[in-house]
């Protein structure tokens, strides 16, 4: 796949990616390596690995991360109660019981047994310990189980690693990563995005909406609206709107779909009107 059947196989749906981006993605794809994703919630980080699975035909294979996360619940685990169940089955009560069938798969190690594009989703809340335990499978698409040895990727993996940045990532990771960073859109984009998720939006209202949300992200909010929320206020106040409200009364009742925390509110609230101005 050329960069410009991929720029159009996400057009079509209906994620619109900068130039920046676009080469990003191509490259991994391309040179093989893992992509991570980092910016601002919202920006599309972790829609880029489903659109890429959809574009692709391959399975999309989720890893959410979190504190406490640990090896076995992303690389692979024993299955005791079916070892044990065959330990008792044999007549001596011994038998092998480090075998594959006896495997409990997750995301990391499944991704390498079948076409998938993996998502290791919000990396950076995962304790820094978890990181080394994705070096070797960043690095060489492989897995060692020490029973069963070394297990290797049939196929690459499309890999994607999304991070908010709460935390600073270790250098050894990052170098085994393509990098990009990616912004909040510019307003022709952000209107493009609006525009082909909530087809019933006129241009003008799209407009004066893009302008909102963009003026709205200049304030001190505690979290800035991302680009799902910037959708959701559309469809939000393009509801009202059809059923007889004026479009700024359907933008504010709405406001709710955009904005997520009560001070926030308060704040875009006192400056609506202005952010709306034509």
């Amino acid at each position: 796949m050329n960069e410009e059947e991929l720029a159009a196989g996400m057009r079509a749906q209906r994620y619109f990616a900068d130039e920046g981006l676009l080469t990003a993605v191509y490259l991994a794809l391309t040179l093989g390596r893992p992509l991570l994703l980092e910016g601002e919630p919202g920006v599309g980080k972790t829609e880029l690995a489903a659109v890429l699975a959809r574009v692709l035909d391959r399975e999309l294979l989720r890893l959410q991360c979190y504190e406490g996360l640990d090896a076995g619940q992303a690389l692979y685990e024993w299955d005791y109660p079916k070892q044990l169940l065959h330990l008792r089955a044999t007549e001596a009560g011994v038998g092998d019981v480090y075998r594959e069938e006896f495997l409990l798969e997750r995301p990391l190690l499944l991704s390498l047994r079948r076409p998938a594009v993996l998502l290791v989703d919000e990396v950076d809340r995962a304790d820094s310990e978890f990181e080394a335990f994705l070096l070797e499978f960043l690095g060489d698409f492989q897995i060692t189980i020490p029973e069963l040895g070394t297990i290797r990727a049939t196929e690459a993996p499309v890999v994607v690693l999304t991070s908010n940045r709460t935390r600073e990532l270790h250098d050894a990771l990052k170098r085994r990563c393509l990098y990009h960073w990616i912004p909040f859109p510019g307003a022709e984009r952000e209107r493009a995005i609006v525009r082909a998720h909530v087809p019933s939006i006129e241009a003008d209202a799209a407009d004066s909406l893009v302008r909102a949300v963009s003026g709205a992200r200049r304030l001190d909010l505690l979290k800035r609206p991302g680009i799902a929320e910037s959708v959701e206020w559309a469809r939000g106040a393009a509801a009202l709107a059809a059923n007889g409200d004026p479009w700024p009364v359907a933008l504010r009742r709405a406001l709710g779909l955009l904005i997520k925390d009560e001070e926030d509110m308060a704040l875009v609230n006192a400056h609506l009107d202005e952010l709306i101005a034509p």
